[in-house]
C-alpha cells in the first residue's frame, strides 16, 4: 500500500475528516458508481444507512449533511462550507434531493436517513448506501470510513486493502526502522526521502506546489479563526476564543520575565491551535492533519515556527510537511489515525508526533533526533480516549489541540538536546498505540456514551 503525503493533508470541511471528509467522498464515489453503470437516472429512491460511530456521533459530526452533500455531487475538497446549511433546509423542507446536483429524487428525512447501532466487521466507521429503481433495488455498496478522510468500500474491505494505491515506490518503508535504515544507508534526511517517494506521482515543482498550498489553505483556516466570534454550532454554547486572545496577546507589553516570555510563547501556538479547531467546529474550510479532531496541532506549530523562526520560508514547510508525513504514514500503516478505532491518541497522538518530527526537522535534527521527537510526542498520548460530549468536536477537543501543540515543540525540543539514541523506539510506540486501542472500550472510543461525554452532563 502506497501512501502519499496528499493522502494525509487533505482540504476539506469540519468537523471531522473520518465522520464528514470521508462520508462525503463515499457518497461522491457512489454516485460516480451509478453513473458508470448508467444507472443514475433510473434512482426512484435513495437509503442512508450509518451504522457504528458514524451513527452514534454522526449527528453532532455532521454525517448525515456530509452524505447528502456528496449525494448531490460535492467533493470535501471543493464544497463551499457555507452553501450546506441552505441545502439542507431546502431538502428537508422539500423532500427531494438532486442527484448529483441534477437528477431529482425523493427524500424523506425521517425515513431514508437511518441510524442503526450495529458495528459492522471491518470498522467502526460504516456506511451503506443503496438507491432503489420502480422495479427494486438497483445497486448498493457498503463504505467505511477509516480515519484521516480515507474511504474504502466493501470489495476492498473483504480483501484487507486500506486503499487501492499500489504504486511502487523508491523507499518503501513499512517500520520507523526501515525508514532510519534506508535514510543512513542512502544519505537522505528523512523529507529528502519522503520527497523522491513523492515524486512518483508529481514532478518536484508540483509537490512543492501543492505543499505551499496546503499551507495557505492552513494559514487562511487560522486567520478566519482569529476574526470569527460568537458561540460555536451544537447546542453546548461553547464560546470561541481565539479572537480575543489574540487581540489581547497583540496589546500585551513585552515583560522582561523568562516565565512571562515563556507563556507567552505559549500562549501564540494555543492561539493558533484554537483558531482551527474552533474553525473545525463551526463546519469550515480545514486541512485534515491527519485528521479533522486533530487539524490544529500541525498548523500551530508550523504557524509557531514560521512566524518566530528568523530566515523561515517556504522551503522549510515542505521539510516539514515531508517529515510529519512520514511519521503520519507509520501510524496509519501500523496502528490507525481513527478515533472511532483506537480512540484520541490515533488522532491527537498521531498530530503531536508528526508535529514533533516536523519541527526537529526543519530545526536541523538528525534523523535519530526527528524519530525520537515523534516517539516522544507520541509516548505521552497513549490511552487518550474520544469521548466528545454532545457528539461534537468541540469538548475536550479544541483544547486538546492546544495542549498537544505545546507537547509537540517540546518533544521537539527534548530531542534535540539529545543524540537520537532512545531506550523506546517509535516503532513499539505505535505498537502500543495499536493494542491500547484494541484493549479500549468501546465506550471510549468516538460514541460519546463514556468518559467526559457522560460526567459532563451528569454534572
Amino acid at each position: 500500500m502506497a501512501i502519499s503525503v496528499f493522502d494525509l493533508f487533505k482540504i476539506g470541511v469540519g468537523p471531522s475528516s473520518s465522520h464528514t471528509v470521508g462520508p462525503m467522498r463515499a457518497a461522491h464515489d457512489f454516485v460516480g458508481e451509478l453513473r458508470e453503470r448508467e444507472l443514475l437516472e433510473r434512482v426512484c429512491r435513495l437509503e442512508v444507512q450509518l451504522f457504528g460511530s458514524l451513527s452514534a456521533t454522526g449527528i453532532g459530526h455532521a454525517t448525515d449533511r456530509a452524505v447528502i452533500m456528496g449525494l448531490m455531487g460535492e467533493r470535501p475538497d471543493r464544497i463551499d462550507p457555507a452553501i450546506i446549511a441552505p441545502c439542507i433546509e431546502e431538502l428537508q423542507k422539500c423532500g427531494a434531493l438532486r442527484l448529483d446536483g441534477r437528477h431529482s429524487v425523493p427524500f424523506l428525512w425521517a425515513r431514508d436517513m437511518q441510524l442503526h447501532t450495529d458495528i459492522l466487521p471491518h470498522h467502526p466507521n460504516a456506511m451503506r448506501l443503496i438507491a432503489h429503481g420502480h422495479a427494486g433495488e438497483l445497486y448498493q455498496n457498503t463504505y467505511y470510513s477509516v480515519g484521516g478522510g480515507f474511504v474504502i468500500d466493501e470489495a476492498q474491505a473483504e480483501r484487507g486493502e486500506l486503499d487501492s494505491d499500489a504504486t511502487v515506490l523508491p523507499y518503501d518503508f513499512q517500520t520507523a526502522e526501515e525508514l532510519l535504515r534506508m535514510c543512513r544507508e542512502s544519505g537522505l534526511r528523512i523529507s529528502e526521502l519522503m520527497l523522491e517517494n513523492e515524486k512518483v506521482w508529481r514532478s518536484e515543482a508540483e509537490v512543492r506546489a501543492e505543499l505551499c498550498r496546503t499551507w495557505q489553505a492552513m494559514k487562511a483556516c487560522v486567520a478566519k479563526g482569529l476574526e470569527a466570534e460568537g458561540v460555536l454550532p451544537g447546542g453546548l454554547n461553547v464560546r470561541r476564543r481565539a479572537r480575543s486572545l489574540h487581540q489581547r496577546l497583540l496589546a500585551a507589553e513585552e515583560s522582561p520575565s523568562l516565565i512571562a516570555s515563556t507563556m507567552s510563547a505559549m500562549d501564540w501556538v494555543n492561539l493558533y491551535a484554537l483558531a482551527v479547531n474552533e474553525e473545525n467546529a463551526a463546519g469550515g474550510r480545514m486541512v485534515t492533519a491527519p485528521t479533522n479532531g486533530a487539524a490544529g496541532i500541525i498548523p500551530a506549530v508550523l504557524h509557531y515556527y514560521m512566524q518566530f523562526q528568523p530566515g523561515a520560508c517556504e522551503r522549510d514547510v515542505v521539510d516539514f510537511l515531508l517529515a510529519a508525513g512520514a511519521v503520519g504514514i507509520l501510524c496509519k500503516k501500523n496502528a490507525s489515525i481513527s478515533g472511532a478505532e483506537v480512540g484520541c491518541q490515533g488522532e491527537v497522538g498521531s498530530a503531536c508526533a508528526m508535529a514533533a518530527a516536523g519541527l526537529a526537522e526543519v530545526m536541523g535534527g538528525s534523523v535519530g533526533q526527528v524519530e525520537n521527537a515523534a516517539e516522544i510526542g507520541l509516548e505521552h498520548n497513549l490511552g487518550l480516549t474520544c469521548d466528545p460530549v454532545g457528539g461534537l468536536v468541540q469538548v475536550p477537543c479544541i483544547e486538546r489541540n492546544a495542549i498537544a501543540s505545546v507537547k509537540a515543540i517540546n518533544a521537539a525540543q527534548m530531542a534535540l538536546r539529545g543524540d537520537g539514541e532512545h531506550f523506546i523506539s517509535l516503532d513499539k510506540v505505535i505498537r502500543t498505540m495499536r493494542d491500547t486501542g484494541a484493549d479500549m472500550q468501546a465506550k471510549y472510543k468516538e460514541t460519546s456514551m463514556g468518559g467526559l461525554a457522560v460526567n459532563a452532563i451528569e454534572c
